[in-house]
């Protein structure tokens, strides 16, 4: 249940935050936050991350519910009793689904944090692309977790059937 407030929480501060940019700043339009760094600039994205594939909405709808779908699957059977990895699954759930959510209502996914790293401009993001990046370095830290934990378990095993043998 943890995992479905998780996602809960993301959709509605990314919807909300969307909002306030889609009512407040015209496309392009720049505030700045810390001057040569963070800026909340009005961008919108017909595309994936970075920008690509730009126009293929069929595509992002069809790859998305195939996601919702897994990621639901995989939170019921696998991330059980593993709050690092439920929680990890909630934020790709509500990354998902706010993204998601722009695509079908505005047909285009509405980003604004805009970062520059001296002279180079990160491409613009929002709330949900951060969400999404958050929960599958999550995973990838949970699948190291395991990965390392079932070696020390091998480890051990092997070394007591060593002790019998001798």
């Amino acid at each position: 249940m943890r995992y479905y407030i998780i996602a809960l929480i993301v959709v509605i501060i990314d919807q909300i935050t969307k909002w306030f940019i889609v009512s407040k700043m015209n496309i392009t339009e720049s505030i700045t936050v810390v001057s040569d760094f963070f800026y909340i600039t009005s961008h919108r994205n017909r595309g994936a991350a970075f920008g690509i594939l730009q126009g293929q909405m069929w595509l992002f709808f069809i790859v998305t519910i195939i996601v919702l779908i897994a990621v639901v699957y995989y939170m019921q059977t696998e991330a059980k009793g593993k709050p690092f990895l439920s929680s990890s699954l909630g934020l790709i759930l509500g990354g998902a689904i706010g993204n998601f959510i722009d695509r079908m209502l505005r047909g285009e996914v509405v980003d604004f944090l805009n970062f520059y790293f001296g002279a180079y401009n990160f491409p613009i993001f929002n709330i949900a692309d951060s969400a999404l990046v958050v929960g599958v370095s999550m995973i990838a830290i949970a699948l190291m977790m395991e990965s390392k934990e079932s070696k020390e378990i091998s480890d051990e095993s092997d070394s007591n059937e060593s002790s019998r043998q001798v």
